[in-house]
């Protein structure tokens, strides 16, 4: 029994004994690993250009849209009714000049209106001839008093009358003349006819439209300007306005709209186009205002990320780890873009490559990488 005892003794501590050593070993195990895994963690996961913010004096301009029209747009109408028009001499695009015939309505009916009315003014001519004789013989009778005053009187009321006939006879007689004149379809000012209603054989109803022109070929810009930015802008200044094929157009604001429109809440702003600018009335064009210089923090297209909804862009600390950082984009120029908030000129961004780059990542800084001293690449 005493033998047996002593056994299970050294039994146990062999056990923990071996226990003991077992641990030990793990535990020099495990140290060995965990510097080579700090390793491995600390490797960059790509080798990036920086750039730094600068800051540049850029014109700062308002952007606004709106209709081509033209300056002053005259109506010709028909002027003369019930006549037939025999001819049209022009047509949508045409340049006229001042006085020019554009379209001839048919004057028989009119002139043979004319010559009766002539007529009526020569027959009034004679009766006011013979009413004034008759009363000049009464005014001599009346000296011998052969004649009484109610004879005189009627004499001269007779030849007063006369002359009223005449003074009825020629004002129908020139606006028979009048008529003809209108059977004439002139251009009142030079121009160019943006639209034409008239139809050869057609019977003209007085006031009824013929044709438009756009008095002198002159256009103008109608920018709708909302009523922020309405007041910034200055009569006199001169407005850049993009064409459609891309070139630029370059007007004058002449003035702006006494009121805002209650619905849209934006205002009309006039702008006086040069001749020959390639524009035509009804296009829609887009247009920027010049404000004045104004600095602006810029960053490379190439540094800006979109990530839901919002744009960042990945700044690197002095040990090289990466942070993501919301930024607000403004105006944009040479492909630069302005940056309004939570960057400076001293920050390091990465130029490009910033989607492949998560926030606290490692980089390395690639030797192309040079950083001035006012912050510019």
């Amino acid at each position: 029994m005493k033998y047996l005892s002593l056994d299970l003794k050294f039994t146990s501590a062999s056990i923990q004994a071996f226990l003991i050593s077992t641990l030990a070993i793990n535990l020099v195990a495990c140290g060995a690993k965990s510097p080579s895994a700090e390793a491995a963690k600390a490797q960059p996961v790509i080798a990036v250009e920086l750039v730094s913010p600068s800051t540049k004096d850029w014109q700062e301009q308002i952007t606004a849209s709106g209709n081509v029209a033209a300056w002053q747009e005259a109506t010709i109408g028909v002027e003369v009714g019930g006549v037939k028009l025999d001819s049209v001499l022009v047509n949508v695009g045409d340049q006229v000049r001042k006085g020019q015939l554009l379209a001839q309505f048919n004057e028989d009916s009119l002139r043979t209106d004319l010559a009766q009315q002539e007529a009526a003014v020569a027959l009034a001519e004679a009766n006011l001839g013979k009413a004034n004789s008759e009363y000049d013989r009464a005014k001599l009778l009346e000296t011998t008093g052969s004649i009484s005053q109610q004879d005189i009187t009627q004499y001269q009321t007779t030849a007063a009358t006369a002359s009223a006939n005449l003074a009825s006879a020629k004002a129908l007689r020139d606006a028979s003349l009048l008529k003809i004149r209108y059977a004439k379809i002139i251009a009142p000012d030079d121009g160019v006819i943006s639209s034409r209603t008239a139809t050869v054989g057609a019977v003209g109803t007085v006031g009824s439209e013929l044709f438009k022109l756009i008095r002198n070929n002159r256009l103008e810009w109608r920018a709708e300007v909302d009523a922020e930015n309405l007041g910034r802008i200055q009569s006199g200044k001169a407005v850049t306005l993009l064409r459609p094929d891309g070139k630029q157009v370059i007007g004058s604001v002449r003035q702006l709209a006494p009121t805002i429109d209650s619905n849209t809440r934006y205002g009309l702003v006039y702008v006086d186009l040069p001749a020959h600018s390639g524009l035509t009335a009804g296009m829609y064009v887009k247009g920027l205002f010049s404000t004045g210089v104004k600095p602006a923090l810029t960053v490379p297209e190439s540094t800006i990320m979109f990530r839901d909804g919002n744009n960042y862009v990945m700044k690197i600390d002095a040990e090289n780890r990466a942070h993501q950082i919301k930024v607000t984009t403004g105006r944009r120029q040479d492909q630069q873009i302005e940056i309004s908030n939570n960057l400076s000129v001293d920050d390091k961004l990465i130029l490009s490559g910033a989607s492949f780059v998560n926030d606290g990542d490692l980089v390395s800084v690639s030797a192309n990488t040079s950083i001035n001293k006012d912050g510019a690449q």
